[in-house]
């Protein structure tokens, strides 16, 4: 049995299909279960439980073989990332006193700084966070997902994929959350180790390369287009972002455009992915279509 956390979102469910396509008995936390219903109909076992809950998460952690977590993405932060901090605690009370056999934790390019990151600051403090465990545990560091570009299937009809990538033609790690998945499926039924491991996932892709995938896909010449800095606010507020909250996406796009989310960190193992922006692009187009 492995725990998997956060499966009704991409990589968590990533992560449970290539389970289920092991044959693995799969468990999830989850605090709604009409939400993942789906998962239940596959025989995934769920468990009632929140991030916070550490007890809820004791009792999805008891007698499994390995359990995948995460942090539950949060685009407007507090200043301190308390909403971070609080979930961290929680898995470090459960996870210290189940022990499971082994641990494998979503966390990104970038982690291993501590400052200057935006809301990637809140995977340093996960990685942080989780030194101490007696748990063998493995950090996946994932690059951009390529997924966050799937916009460009409607506003990329014109010619154009607005980025925050500048300049475009720079590459960055991207990866696809299927990747992911079988990367995290792979740690928790491979072979064991003992400590600590960083699995740096992902491949250098520009965002001029990903607007011709997408073109190819489109069926159009599509060129990617770096949003200006001083435009950056107002785009993340048309996302969603409440204003005068923008800054921690801001700050993490100008890591990524610094250069800190290359691959190569030393002391790191490297997983290059397989699947490409167009296979991204083209199964959410059939997915659509279907």
């Amino acid at each position: 049995m492995f725990l998997v956390v956060g499966i009704t979102g991409k990589v968590g469910g990533a992560t449970a299909e290539h389970l289920l396509a092991q044959g693995k008995a799969v468990r999830a936390l989850v605090r709604s279960r009409e939400k993942a219903s789906s998962w239940a109909k596959q025989g995934v076992e769920l468990v009632d439980g929140d991030w916070n809950d550490s007890a809820a998460i004791g009792r999805a952690l008891k007698g499994v073989e390995g359990a995948f977590v995460m942090l539950p993405p949060v685009w407007a932060p507090s200043p301190d990332y308390e909403e971070a901090r609080g979930v961290i605690a929680s898995y470090v009370e459960a996870l210290t006193q189940a022990a499971p056999p082994r641990v494998v934790v979503l966390s990104s390019m970038g982690a291993n700084r501590t400052s200057g990151l935006g809301m990637i600051t809140a995977l340093s403090l996960l990685e942080r966070g989780f030194r101490n465990l007696t748990s063998p545990v493995a950090f996946v560091r994932a690059g951009g997902f390529f997924e966050n570009f799937l916009y460009g299937l409607q506003v990329a009809r014109g010619g154009t994929l607005p980025v925050y990538y500048n300049p475009t033609s720079r590459k960055s790690t991207m990866v696809a959350t299927s990747d992911i998945g079988a990367e995290v499926a792979a740690l928790l039924t491979g072979p064991a180790w003992s400590g600590q491991r960083i699995v740096e996932l992902g491949s250098m892709v520009s965002a001029d390369e990903v607007a011709g995938q997408l073109g190819e896909v489109l069926k159009r010449d599509v060129k990617a287009f770096a949003i200006p800095r001083a435009g950056w606010a107002e785009a993340f507020g048309q996302l969603g972002i409440p204003k005068g909250h923008t800054g921690p996406a801001e700050e993490m796009y100008e890591a990524v455009n610094a250069g800190w989310m290359d691959l190569g960190v030393e002391g790191t193992e490297h997983v290059a992915g397989t699947k490409s922006a167009r296979d991204v692009f083209e199964a959410a187009r059939n997915a659509v279509g279907a």
